[in-house]
């Protein structure tokens, strides 16, 4: 197979697809030959995605555990068993005073969509990939998990515990599906327009070829691993793969 088509025949479903950083994952994974579902809260969104890669729209919100289960059903009755889980779903809150005066209401809400949507998607698919032996989970994490004073209380937390998540998810998977937590880096996106013109800006195709790189399998071994965007070399990575494993490295540790 070319390197062009290297998904061919893979069915891949993207969650928090209809923009930004879901919707290139969408774009870049249909262009290596995968049938991809397109899932986001907006139905104009993800009907214009979808309609640009050939794909399924789903109009998801991913905090809702009948809705998710709804949703993986009509992608494998529509496009067949899915084989990727791209769980990009996410969402921010804006706290200019402080998390401490913020409504616990919204403060809540970035907990549900970031951390309870991923865990309700990775629950409805997991099952179904390991009666088939095979699929792959690849979670949009953030460097807010652990870079000092990023990002507000709301969502830093839920990054912190959607990565915490990812990687032992991929423990208790091991030899069975991979698991994989990614930080994009720093695109621009609705998202992130609060951020300055002069911010250290990842370009914008960089998170969509590597969850295209580890959709096609060449990456297993790093599973469990946090892989970035624009600081790691997939390639190099996987190269490392016996290195990186014995020194346990791209991983989030306290150090004394």
């Amino acid at each position: 197979m070319s390197p062009e088509r290297e998904l061919e025949g893979q069915v891949a479903l993207v969650t928090g697809g209809g923009r930004g950083i879901g919707a290139n994952i969408a774009r870049e994974l249909a262009g290596a030959g995968a049938r991809v579902a397109v899932a986001a809260r907006s139905h104009e969104q993800v009907e214009e995605v979808a309609g640009e890669v050939d794909g399924l729209a789903l109009e998801l919100d991913v905090t809702d555990r009948s809705a998710v289960e709804r949703a993986i059903a009509e992608v494998e009755r529509e496009l067949g068993p899915l084989d990727l889980l791209a769980a990009n779903a996410g969402t921010m809150l804006s706290e200019p005073e402080g998390g401490w005066v913020t409504d616990p209401d919204d403060w809540w809400r970035v907990f549900e969509v970031n951390v309870l949507g991923v865990y309700l998607c990775c629950r409805a698919v997991i099952p179904g990939m390991l009666e088939r032996g095979r699929g792959r989970i690849v979670i949009t994490g953030s460097g807010a998990a652990y870079l000092p004073g990023t990002g507000g209380t709301a969502y830093s937390a839920s990054k912190a515990a959607v990565w915490r998540f990812g990687e032992v998810l991929a423990h208790q998977l091991d030899g069975r599906i991979p698991v994989f937590v990614i930080s994009p880096g720093l695109v621009k996106t609705e998202m992130t327009k609060r951020a300055p013109d002069d911010a250290p800006w990842t370009p914008p195709e960089l998170a969509p070829r590597l969850v295209r790189a580890l959709a096609s399998g060449r990456a297993d071994a790093l599973a469990g691993r946090y892989i970035h965007a624009e600081h790691d070399d997939i390639d190099d990575l996987i190269a490392r793969a016996d290195e990186i494993e014995s020194e346990d490295l791209n991983a989030i540790r306290l150090r004394r």
